[in-house]
């Protein structure tokens, strides 16, 4: 029953229950505080909430790190030059958030850390404030790209991935 009561809980969210949980307001804020941090260092961060798994991902009972993982090379956040690119991944269905760092910052920053600002995250989200959680997240990830990836010497970051959220 366990199974199927999950199926149930994702299939019944849609799209329009994530731009519920972040406006377009919202999604341009966050876009634009991932370009502003981008400007600092060589990394590339892309934030991701998604509604519910596919169907194919609950049949096979993957998880929400599984999606992360997936959506990682499907957002194509793993081919950047310096491999520094991370993922922010919420999963609503599960309120279940996730963290992927590419092996250029994953080599620096160990796991445990990347958990800390995941418990930061859901604290705001018990709260219904899905801004400020992925807020904090993009400021956590951009203290740890400055840490390992800053800029400089008038270097500049080309921005190889966009910067505005995708909502799934």
């Amino acid at each position: 029953m366990g199974r199927l009561m999950r199926i149930i809980r994702h299939r019944w969210m849609d799209e329009t229950d994530s731009r519920r949980a972040l406006g377009e307001a919202a999604l341009g804020r966050i876009g634009a505080r991932v370009a502003a941090s981008e400007t600092r260092h060589h990394g590339e961060i892309r934030v991701c909430v998604e509604s519910g798994l596919p169907l194919s991902y609950l049949w096979e009972r993957a998880t929400a790190r599984d999606r992360a993982v997936a959506l990682f090379g499907k957002l194509r956040v793993w081919d950047t030059e310096a491999n520094n690119g991370v993922l922010i991944y919420v999963l609503l269905a599960e309120h279940a958030i996730e963290i992927v760092a590419d092996r250029g910052l994953a080599r620096h920053v160990p796991q445990d850390h990347w958990t800390g600002i995941v418990g930061a995250m859901r604290d705001d989200f018990r709260k219904n404030d899905f801004e400020t959680g992925l807020m904090k997240a993009v400021e956590a990830v951009e203290r740890e790209l400055l840490k390992h990836h800053a800029l400089v010497g008038g270097s500049r970051n080309d921005d190889e991935l966009p910067n505005h959220p995708v909502v799934l």
